[in-house]
């Protein structure tokens, strides 16, 4: 495996079996985004009341959404970056709402596991710096998630 990853169930819904699934994806995403080995993620699944609250706190918005993720490696104004350790990359961390995720598999006629996949994909780009901010970087991003997705044969 190439990434060290902290996966966290809040929800106690998902299996063992999904829950490693999850983490081949990312695995597979590393390696195809050419991501150094041994770098850290943490992807912790919530309700969609967490996952409210957490977008109310640092996004301003009081919503429900699907997934958001907190990039460790964004400088912020009077940070400073670190350079010359010899340490593990720490990319940052992903949070997926489990709930809104089934709720989205079946609006869109796909698996859960797709849903979840996409969603994984999806805030580990970002974590990467991918953005979708502009029609440019979301054609970007979102071919660079079905290539990955399309590729570990999670196709819609």
């Amino acid at each position: 495996m190439s990434l060290n990853i902290d996966l966290i169930d809040e929800t106690n819904e998902l299996s063992e079996k999904e829950s490693a699934y999850i983490g081949e994806l990312l695995n597979f995403a590393a390696v195809s985004e050419k991501v150094e080995a041994q770098s850290e993620v943490s992807i912790t699944f919530v309700s969609n009341e967490k996952i409210k609250e957490i977008n109310k706190e640092y996004r301003h918005k009081d919503s429900v959404t699907d997934v958001i993720s907190f990039a460790m490696e964004e400088i912020g104004e009077g940070e400073m970056e670190l350079v010359g350790l010899d340490m593990p990359r720490v990319l940052g961390d992903i949070v997926i709402s489990v709930s809104r995720a089934r709720e989205q598999a079946d609006e869109y006629g796909h698996t859960f596991m797709r849903e979840l996949g996409f969603l994984a994909v999806h805030g580990f780009l970002h974590l990467l710096g991918y953005d979708h901010e502009t029609i440019e970087d979301e054609k970007v991003m979102f071919s660079r998630q079905k290539v990955i997705l399309d590729e570990f044969g999670l196709q819609r």
